[in-house]
């Protein structure tokens, strides 16, 4: 994660962003794509997902898959709605931990 941009656990703010690299070796895959969607489907907030110049619905595995996002490319993530910061901070954590997978020297 970069810029102190991950929200506060708790924040009642309705909107959350924060930016978090992958260091997985596998990069963004069908695996993390998947586990992406499994946390984002858990609350009821939007989530947008970007990598460079683009930018697709967080919730889509099919549309986060196209990102072709590698080890070492910075996600962002965007959401908005009831515990957006909660879900954002989620995603960071499950991206920082490397999906569960081996990580990246």
């Amino acid at each position: 994660m970069t810029d102190g941009d991950r929200p506060a656990h708790g924040d009642s703010k309705r909107e959350a962003r924060a930016t978090v690299s992958i260091v997985n070796l596998e990069g963004l895959h069908a695996r993390p794509c998947h586990a992406i969607v499994s946390t984002a489907l858990q609350f009821p907030c939007t989530l947008r997902a970007r990598a460079g110049r683009h930018e697709v619905n967080g919730k889509s595995i099919l549309e986060l898959m196209t990102l072709n996002a590698g080890t070492g490319t910075k996600l962002k993530f965007h959401a908005v709605g009831e515990d957006a910061d909660v879900l954002v901070n989620a995603l960071v954590d499950l991206v920082s931990g490397g999906f569960g997978e081996t990580l990246a020297d």
